[in-house]
């Protein structure tokens, strides 16, 4: 299944969502498909006009593939601009995800001040990219495309604090239009920068993870590469802090992410 046919899924029959193996990271399912579907699980409950601000979640088991799912979501509070949401993924009786999301209405302000710029990167072209290996790389890449620019890749013993490159889906046959649930996908698709500082393989997951969009979501489609860099901020006793950033290909700021990982080495 793709990533359009998932999140159709969650929209059809949110009780009963079977992810299959090839969207797999390790033993669990890839956390940034988890959190697209459990975001729609939660926007179809808000009212129009009311983009996404801001997600925060926390990863709290692994989704099993191949068993069902139920993602379900409420209404916390809904106010004249600003609608709470709360959203969760439970499988076997057991929550497996939590998701606080704030969405709210554009209002007047005198405040205008432009986004953070795209950082320098390599040309597209120019950039190695990572390639779906069955049994080596996560089952989840065959559906996205990273290709680095910055940094090293898992378990090279590269020590940068910094990752980044170019991302994008390639499974996708449509040239949809970017949604934030593409865009979760997108900025989760990268691995924890620890693991690249690691010489040999070992787990590493997302704990929790916030992640706020800039809207309006610029006009792109589901085929075009977006730029994303990454940035250590401390790292010590098995965590990790990473602060993040999305562009579009013309330099648009689309999120910025934060990030609190583990490492099992």
């Amino acid at each position: 299944m793709t990533f359009a046919e998932l999140i159709q899924a969650v929209h059809n029959r949110p009780q009963h969502v079977v992810v299959p193996p090839l969207w797999g990271q390790g033993r669990a399912t890839f956390g940034g498909l988890v959190a697209a579907m459990l975001f729609e699980a939660m926007r179809v409950k808000v009212p129009a006009g009311r983009p996404v601000r801001s997600l925060s979640i926390t990863f709290v088991g692994p989704l099993q593939m191949g068993e069902p799912a139920a993602f379900e979501s409420e209404v916390l509070r809904e106010g004249k601009a600003v609608s709470q949401m709360l959203g969760r993924v439970v499988q076997d009786g057991q929550v497996v995800a939590l998701m606080q999301g704030s969405f709210g209405a554009s209002r007047e302000s005198v405040i205008d001040v432009p986004a953070v710029p795209a950082p320098t990167m390599k040309p597209l072209e120019k950039c190695h990219e990572l390639p779906y290996v069955a049994g080596v790389t996560p089952e989840f890449t065959r559906f996205l495309a990273m290709r680095w620019g910055l940094g090293g890749m898992p378990f090279s013993g590269n020590t940068s604090r910094e990752m980044g490159g170019w991302v994008r889906l390639r499974s996708d046959v449509a040239y949809d239009q970017v949604t934030e649930a593409h865009l979760l996908a997108l900025v989760d698709a990268w691995p924890p920068i620890p693991l690249s500082h690691l010489k040999a393989p070992a787990p590493g997951s997302s704990l929790t993870w916030t992640i706020e969009f800039v809207q309006p979501v610029a006009k792109l489609t589901t085929h075009d590469w977006c730029l994303y860099r990454a940035e250590i901020e401390h790292a010590r006793d098995g965590y990790g802090h990473i602060a993040a950033g999305l562009w579009s290909p013309g330099g648009e700021l689309l999120a910025l992410s934060r990030q609190t990982v583990t490492v099992f080495a």
